[in-house]
């Protein structure tokens, strides 16, 4: 089977509105992740590969064959500015997805940034540029740019099944996945658990005064 050409993938998937991404974009990961009953939260070990980097953003999916990155270039050919590139790869460890200039490109084009269920290299030079990236592991061998690959497809995303205009928020705690159409609900959920948790920790610093 090949791979579909650019004109017949489908990129103009419905996403939320930027003012619920806005909302889940200020809050926890963990408070979201509660806010979904835990079952949007991804493999922990899947992490930011650099101290600081926050993720939030509607969800384009690239399905591909691990250690091989040709779905990653054509999908930043497509995804839109403010779109996380949600990259199913296998959980393969052993060759980066992904490093500066491909960070440098999505920069260019707009995009929030990755989510790798494989591996990225060039940390350093990715925080420095502020490109946000998560991934399973770090590693300084290159990908293979053979393919295949299927873009705008559902996939299975460390644990989670992903849906293109899911929205992807990731922290220092790691990487949560709000369904598209319960983005709005699961905002107001998550507001409602940050200003409970808030009120309960700010009881507990008056109770030692």
């Amino acid at each position: 089977m090949t791979t579909p050409a650019l004109d017949a993938i489908d990129a103009d998937f419905p996403r939320p509105g930027s003012d619920v991404i806005a909302r889940l974009a200020k809050l926890p990961a963990a408070n979201i992740g509660d806010a979904t009953d835990r079952l949007g939260v991804a493999d922990s070990a899947i992490q930011a590969i650099w101290p600081g980097a926050q993720l939030a953003g509607p969800a384009f999916t690239v399905w591909t064959r691990p250690g091989d990155n040709k779905g990653i270039h054509q999908a930043l050919q497509l995804a839109r500015p403010g779109d996380v590139i949600v990259v199913a790869g296998g959980g393969d460890e052993s060759r980066a997805l992904l490093g500066e200039l491909i960070g440098e490109r999505a920069i260019n084009a707009g995009i929030a940034g990755f989510a790798l269920d494989g591996a990225a290299r060039d940390a350093e030079t990715l925080g420095e540029i502020g490109m946000p990236v998560f991934a399973r592991a770090t590693s300084p061998a290159g990908p293979y740019k053979d393919g295949p690959f299927r873009i705008g497809t559902a996939v299975a995303f460390g644990g989670v099944p992903v849906l293109p205009g899911d929205v992807i928020v990731g922290d220092s705690d790691g990487v949560v996945v709000v369904p598209r159409d319960l983005a709005e609900k699961v905002a107001e959920a998550a507001e409602a658990v940050f200003a409970d948790e808030s009120n309960r920790r700010a009881a507990i610093i008056a109770d030692r005064r």
